[in-house]
């Protein structure tokens, strides 16, 4: 197989224990072409966010970084600007022809938590190697809002590759032209560009800004908070909005994309050069999202949008971000969206699962 390995890939991998764990590893942690990464039962609050490095075990770094520990075990708030390091249950073993790359979940990107996998050796966040043994840890620096959690949480997620697996430009033209992967005109470049919305074919309702002073979010609270004690809304009727330095946005793409049941894809910044803002991805799209066979008609991105600098004008229908098709090594067994707990099949402007909406 060569390709982004699914859901009974990662199975057998569980089952030959290149994926391991204290406790099992559990059949819903296994999404079609990912596995979601438990939090372990200490966080170090760390005095900087930090890589391990080149022959460096994250252990040691701990030792030379943490200010102070937070057992989790019965539940601990995770305070806002603030950096913790907490190893994951999970370990690896991988095969010298397998390597992972791992991503935040969409519900963590939506809460503007900050969160990142750091492995012993590593000099990448996110990114580990063909062949990688060894522990899995967290980084997580709450940017928006102080959070509650607890073991067995699962903030991010790993997607595992075997040997090329990232379409080309050409591959996404012809599925493009075979079925649409996009409604509109389809923007390829380094994958498939997609834009924002700031024009509401009803209302001026365009998105979300966090509010400054607020709460701590349980996230194991579902539902249950009024969206109006944790953020702005944000309006316009002359289709686009100034970004104010330093605020936290949530906004949508003008696009409706599709992922068909033998693709990925992961969301990417569009262009570095736009220096004075970024759109965060937490950004893995699993097979069948928005697509006919999993019960959706295309679904919108999520777009988490953090400005830097100066204050910036965006505008309707700038490109900002791009979707990175991946061939799956082989068909999932189940596609997002179709008897799966899939919080965004379908989606359009919409804030994470733990607000009522």
């Amino acid at each position: 197989m060569q390709g982004v390995l699914p859901d009974h890939a990662i199975r057998a991998m569980i089952d030959r224990r290149e994926i391991a764990a204290v406790i099992p590893p559990t059949a819903d942690q296994i999404q079609p072409a990912s596995l979601d990464l438990r939090l372990g039962t200490t966080a170090y609050r760390v005095r900087a966010s930090f890589l391990a490095g080149d022959g460096t075990t994250v252990a040691a770094r701990l030792n030379e970084f943490e200010m102070h520990r937070v057992d989790l075990t019965q539940g601990a708030v995770l305070e806002k600007g603030c950096v913790y390091v907490v190893p994951l249950m999970e370990e690896l073993s991988l095969p010298e022809d397998v390597s992972a790359v791992a991503n935040a979940k969409s519900s963590t990107g939506r809460l503007d938590l900050l969160t990142r996998t750091i492995t012993d050796g590593g000099v990448e966040f996110d990114r580990i190697g063909p062949g990688y043994r060894g522990p899995l840890y967290a980084e997580i620096c709450p940017r928006s809002f102080s959070v509650l959690v607890r073991p067995g949480m699962r903030l991010n997620q790993i997607r595992f590759r075997q040997g090329q697996a990232v379409m080309s430009d050409d591959d996404l033209r012809a599925r493009h032209a075979e079925s649409p992967l996009v409604s509109g005109t389809a923007v390829i470049d380094e994958g498939l560009g997609f834009s924002v919305d700031l024009k509401p074919d009803t209302g001026d309702l365009v998105g979300y800004r966090a509010k400054p002073h607020t709460g701590v979010i349980d996230l194991d609270n579902i539902a249950g908070y009024d969206p109006a004690d944790f953020w702005e809304e944000v309006r316009t009727d002359e289709a686009r909005i100034i970004l104010d330095p330093g605020a936290f946005y949530i906004l949508v793409s003008r696009e409706a994309v599709t992922i068909p049941p033998d693709c990925a894809a992961e969301m990417s910044p569009y262009l570095a050069m736009v220096g004075e803002f970024r759109v965060h991805y937490a950004g893995f799209f699993d097979p069948g999202f928005g697509h006919a066979e999993a019960g959706g008609t295309g679904a919108r991105g999520v777009l988490e949008v953090r400005c830097h600098e100066a204050p910036f004008v965006l505008e309707h229908g700038q490109v900002v971000g791009r979707l990175v098709y991946e061939k799956m090594a082989a068909l999932p067994e189940r596609l997002y969206g179709a008897d799966l707990a899939s919080n965004y099949q379908g989606q359009g402007l919409k804030l994470s699962k733990h607000f009522r909406m």
